[in-house]
């Protein structure tokens, strides 16, 4: 049975869902792996949520145990003995300490970087404003507003399609994959009333993510998150 490797809460998680061609996503696939589609719909999802009372090992470092992450990811499946694991690929995590970013990039080998971050959580007139904001020359942002009823994720939706893959792969080499395991419970999800994505996809990510700045998401919501555990990480 695998170590734990990290204990925290993943809180307030923003989520915009973007359509693309497959073909976009051919050169970040990890070796044995293979896209996971809903509907026949390739998603990358833009991600905005805190790092919550984290312990890596066991420890609380200080100054890394409550900060923001926005990665930008896309839906993977492997078959090991016989079933699918269906897990995320991360095309890179954004961190405000370069500690964090250290230790992913070597242990787990994934594409951290480390910039500002900033955020606010605000409940007014029953909604609630969730507002993630990171800066590479000029400052990008992901924000919802949303209700601040909490509503379960329907089987079969795209909530849960999005939500409910529970292992990382990471492109080690053309002939290695990185796999690790997120374990958490089911989430739930607010009603969201209205959503602003200001990102320039070509400054932070690569060229060819640049459309995705003037693309409509296909969905946005907002999860609460819950406590996770990741677990050490194996080579495939």
């Amino acid at each position: 049975m695998a170590t734990t490797f990290l204990k925290a809460e993943w809180r307030k998680l923003a989520i915009a869902n973007y359509e693309v061609d497959k073909d976009l996503l051919n050169s970040y696939l990890p070796y044995k792996t293979e896209l996971d589609l809903w509907n026949n719909t390739c998603y990358v999802s833009l991600i905005g949520f805190m790092f919550l009372n984290t312990q890596t090992l066991g420890f609380k470092i200080p100054f890394h145990i409550n900060f923001e992450e926005v990665n930008l990811r896309f839906y993977v499946r492997y078959k090991s003995n016989g079933e699918w694991k269906r897990g995320v690929v991360f095309i890179q995590e954004i961190v405000p300490r370069p500690a964090l970013a250290f230790i992913a990039n070597t242990i787990y080998y994934e594409n951290y970087r480390t910039l500002p971050m900033k955020h606010s959580w605000i409940v007014e007139n029953n909604l609630l404003k969730v507002d993630y904001q990171w800066k590479k020359g000029a400052w990008h942002s992901l924000k919802i507003v949303a209700g601040t009823k909490l509503e379960d994720i329907r089987e079969g939706s795209e909530e849960e399609f999005i939500t409910e893959h529970y292992w990382g792969y990471t492109k080690v080499s053309s002939t290695k994959t990185s796999e690790y395991q997120v374990e958490h419970p089911r989430w739930q999800v607010y009603n969201t009333v209205d959503y602003n994505v200001d990102v320039d996809f070509a400054n932070i990510y690569n060229p060819e993510f640049a459309y995705l700045k003037t693309e409509k998401p296909k969905s946005v919501f907002l999860a609460e998150g819950s406590a996770v555990v990741v677990k050490k990480g194996i080579t495939i």
